[in-house]
C-alpha cells in the first residue's frame, strides 16, 4: 500500500513509478478525491466544535432559566449535517484506499525499465552446464521410466498439474527440503516456523496478492466466507508481524518456512503442460526478512546469497537476473530471479525470486517498529525469497545429474539425508 501522505509530498515521483510499471499517472485523481475528502474531515471538526460550543450555551441558558429551544435546534441540525459528512467522507476514503491498493509498489531506482522479461538484465553466472554423451531426457521422462514419477494416477485423483512420487523421488523431496531448512537455520540464522496454511483475506491483502490476484489462488468455501489456500509461505510469515510495533532491537528478525503452496495457474493455459514445472500443488522454503528501512536494500543482497548458496552447494548451474519493471511482482521494488540450468530444455528456468518489497507490504499490514531513542514509529521494510522452490528443485537435479542408462546421481550434499544412497534407479 502507498503512503497518502507521501503521494501528497511526491505527486511528481509517485506517477513516475507508475508509468516506469507500464500504468497511466493516477497522482491528480487520487489527490482529487483526497482534497475533497480532507475537506469533509474539516468540516465535520468544525462542526462538532460548533456543536460543542452550542452545548455549553445550554448549559449557561438553563442555569439563568432562559429558554434552549432553538439552541437544541441548532445542536439536532449540527448532528444531523455531520451524520451526512461523515458518511460522505467514509465513502470517499474507502474510494481512496480501494485506488490506492490496486497499484503496484513502486520500483526502485536501478531496476531497469521494460515491458516483460525481455527487459531483464543478467548480473552473474555460476557454474558450468554440464556436457552429456547422449541426448539428455526432460526430469518427466526420466521419472517415469524410473517408475517413480506418476502423473495418469495424479491426474485421476485430482486432474492436471497434480503429480505422484514415489519411492526415492518422495524420499528426495523430503530430503531436499530438509536440506535447504538445516542450511538456511543453522548457518544462515533463520527462525524455522511451522505456519497455517489457509489464512484470511487481511493476510493475502496484507502481503499484496489481492485484490489483483484473487483468481490465481484457491480459497474453500464455508460459514466463515472461506479461507485462502497460501500460494507461498510468504503469506503467513510476513503477516506474523501485521499490526505490531516493534521494537527495533528486535530486528531484523528472519524467518524460514517449508509449506505445501496452491496457485491455480489460471494465467498459464498451455504452458509447460508437461512434467513438474508449473503445479497447482507444490512445496517450497520460503525466507522471510523483516527490518528496519535503511538496511532492508543489504538484506536483499544477504538472501539472494543465502538463495544462492543452496544452488552451489548442490553443484547446480544458475544464473542471477534483475528483473524489469514489467516483469516484477505486484509488491516488489526490486527483484533477483535465480535461473537454474535445465539441459533437457536448454535454458535456464526460475527456481528463486527473491524480493525486497519496501514498507509496501508493511503499510498495508500496519507493521512498524519503533526507533530507539526516537520518537514516534516507522514502518518495517519486509522482503521474501524462495530458498528454493522443492519442485523445480528436483527437476534440476533430476536433468543436469542424469546418466546414460537412465538412473539419476545424487548430490552429495543430499546423500546423508537419502540414507547414503548415491544413485536413484529404477523403483527406488
Amino acid at each position: 500500500m502507498h503512503d497518502l501522505r507521501w503521494i501528497r509530498e511526491n505527486p511528481d515521483a509517485f506517477d513516475r513509478g507508475l508509468v516506469r510499471r507500464g500504468l497511466p499517472a493516477r497522482a491528480e485523481e487520487i489527490l482529487a478525491i483526497d482534497r475533497e475528502w480532507r475537506g469533509l474531515e474539516t468540516e465535520a471538526q468544525e462542526s462538532q466544535a460548533t456543536r460543542n460550543r452550542l452545548s455549553r450555551e445550554i448549559g449557561a441558558a438553563k442555569s439563568r432559566g432562559e429558554p434552549i429551544d432553538e439552541l437544541l435546534r441548532q445542536v439536532e441540525g449540527r448532528k444531523q449535517a455531520e451524520t451526512a459528512t461523515a458518511a460522505k467522507a467514509a465513502e470517499l476514503r474507502q474510494q481512496i484506499d480501494e485506488l490506492v491498493a490496486t497499484l503496484p509498489n513502486l520500483p526502485a531506482p536501478d531496476v531497469p525499465d521494460g515491458p516483460d522479461e525481455s527487459a531483464n538484465k543478467e548480473i552473474r553466472r555460476h557454474g558450468e552446464p554440464p556436457r552429456f554423451n547422449f541426448d539428455p531426457l526432460p526430469h518427466e521422462v526420466i521419472g517415469e521410466k524410473l517408475g517413480l514419477m506418476d502423473f495418469p494416477r495424479a491426474a485421476r485423483l485430482s486432474g492436471s498439474r497434480f503429480v505422484v512420487l514415489k519411492g526415492a523421488l518422495a524420499r528426495l523431496e523430503r530430503a531436499i527440503a530438509q536440506f535447504m531448512l538445516d542450511l538456511h537455520t543453522g548457518e544462515f540464522g533463520y527462525t524455522e516456523i511451522a505456519p497455517p496454511y489457509l489464512v484470511r483475506d487481511e493476510a493475502v491483502f496484507g502481503t499484496g496478492q489481492l485484490p489483483k490476484q484473487a483468481e490465481d489462488m484457491f480459497r474453500t468455501t464455508d460459514d466463515t466466507g472461506g479461507l485462502w489456500l497460501i500460494p507461498t509461505s510468504e503469506v503467513p510469515l510476513t503477516n506474523l508481524v501485521a499490526g505490531e510495533i516493534l521494537d527495533e532491537a528486535a530486528l531484523p528478525l528472519r524467518f524460514t518456512a517449508w509449506t505445501p503452496c496452491f496457485r491455480s495457474e489460471a494465467g498459464a493455459a498451455g504452458r509447460d503442460t508437461r512434467g513438474m514445472i508449473r503445479m497447482h500443488q507444490f512445496s517450497k522454503v520460503e525466507l522471510v526478512s523483516v527490518t528496519r528501512s535503511e538496511d532492508s536494500q543489504a538484506e536483499h543482497e544477504r538472501m539472494t546469497g543465502c538463495a544462492e548458496e543452496v544452488l552451489k552447494r548442490l553443484g547446480l548451474p544458475y544464473r542471477v537476473m534483475l528483473l524489469s519493471t514489467g516483469d516484477m511482482g505486484f509488491a516488489a521494488q526490486k527483484t533477483y530471479d535465480l535461473e537454474v540450468w535445465l539441459p533437457a530444455q536448454d535454458t535456464y528456468r526460475e527456481i528463486s525470486s527473491c524480493s525486497n518489497c519496501g514498507a509496501f507490504q508493511a503499510q498495508r499490514m500496519k507493521a512498524r517498529y519503533r526507533p530507539s531513542g526516537g520518537k514516534g514509529t516507522q514502518p518495517v521494510h519486509t522482503l521474501n525469497g524462495s530458498g528454493l522452490a522443492i519442485g523445480r528443485t528436483m527437476i534440476a537435479i533430476i536433468e543436469n545429474f542424469q546418466r546414460h542408462d537412465g538412473t539419476v546421481a545424487i548430490p552429495e550434499a543430499l546423500q546423508p539425508y537419502m540414507g547414503g544412497q548415491q544413485v536413484i534407479a529404477g523403483n527406488g
